[in-house]
């Protein structure tokens, strides 16, 4: 049940995305809106999101299904299948947020596809110049929030700073961490390190006020946790977070092959399962479920591809945070009050231009 007072809010899913569609994110999505008290709007083919809630318990949940004709897959580009594809899952899932019955979107489907359609349905937050993906990385201290991971590889300098700004009001509003660091992503910790791209981005976030910059960070300390907020282009986070995936299943198939070689590994390896399991959770991106595509006019999380049940229930979770957080109207309302300086360091700080 909702807390005291409180309406459920209500969630659109996009229950066709993923490598597993209504199979699993129908499931996952129930056991979300059981967990984070929540509605379901599930979108999609209905013959299909029957067949899985005819396996999986949901009388407890408030649950409606609007059918859809066309699904946007991960081989389609983007932009002509959201124009072409009137009526596919993602865009029907996301109008259904701007014409207010529902309160937020999940898709775990084409992440370029989820990007555009936002922005064409739901447009940009005022002030906002381009949205940024942002999620979680694990890391010795915290989970770090990085962004962009792939909304925008070429950024202009501004926007990096508006980047910043977005991932404070998400760290503050739906994380709560207070006053959270801020480090630009870099081959060195001087400011003048990196590309010409990075030199010039490095003072505008200096001078941003109220942003708590410390500087230049390096690949290491990501995954340290030097820092609750890694700003960086989409090209070099959407490497990041790849790289970081790859070494996350790198360790695990190690650990498990390690420990499975000999019977007294083995026998080592019951003693250590509880670290073990808690190890394998805090890597697992599951854990963390969906990234919130930040600076778009309504609450929008982007599942990975290969989601499992457990991925799309703690999606749900975030999207439901993020409703009751405001976090668009924060966004809106901290960019309203930095954005005189914005303008006023980009007639300073002109766009760096890509060497021919």
């Amino acid at each position: 049940m909702p807390e005291s007072g409180k309406t459920a809010p209500r969630i659109a899913v996009d229950a066709m995305g993923g490598d597993h569609g209504p199979a699993v994110i129908v499931p996952g999505a129930l056991q979300g809106a059981r967990t984070s008290h929540a509605a379901l709007v599930l979108v999609g083919d209905k013959e299909q999101i029957d067949a899985a809630l005819a396996v999986t318990p949901h009388q407890d949940i408030d649950v409606q299904v609007v059918a859809t004709t066309e699904v946007i897959t991960m081989h389609d580009h983007p932009a002509q299948a959201v124009r072409r594809k009137r009526n596919s899952s993602i865009n029907v899932a996301l109008q259904l947020v701007r014409d207010g019955q529902a309160e937020a979107m999940i898709s775990a489907g084409n992440s370029g596809a989820v990007m555009t359609a936002s922005l064409m349905i739901l447009g940009r937050v005022k002030g906002i110049e381009r949205p940024a993906i942002a999620t979680h990385l694990p890391s010795l201290t915290k989970k770090t929030l990085v962004l962009d991971l792939g909304a925008v590889t070429d950024p202009r300098p501004t926007n990096m700073i508006q980047f910043a700004l977005m991932g404070q009001v998400y760290c503050e509003r739906v994380l709560d961490i207070a006053n959270p660091t801020v480090g630009l992503l870099s081959n060195g910790e001087e400011p003048t390190k990196g590309n010409l791209f990075v030199q010039t981005v490095h003072p505008l976030l200096a001078q941003t006020p109220g942003l708590n910059f410390i500087g230049n960070i390096e690949g290491k300390d990501v995954p340290m946790g030097t820092v609750d907020i890694v700003v960086t282009d989409g090209f070099t986070g959407n490497v990041v977070l790849k790289t970081a995936e790859g070494v996350v299943s790198m360790l695990t198939t190690m650990l498990r092959q390690e420990f499975t070689s000999t019977w007294p590994r083995k026998l080592a390896a019951l003693m250590l399962r509880p670290g073990i399991k808690k190890l394998r959770r805090d890597l697992d991106y599951a854990e963390t479920g969906g990234a919130p595509l930040l600076g778009v006019n309504g609450v929008v999380i982007v599942a990975h591809g290969r989601s499992s049940e457990r991925a799309i229930e703690t999606a749900l979770g975030a999207a439901v945070r993020s409703i009751r957080h405001d976090l668009a109207g924060g966004i809106a309302d901290r960019i309203a009050r930095v954005t005189p300086v914005i303008e006023a360091e980009a007639e300073i700080a002109q766009p760096v231009e890509a060497p021919h």
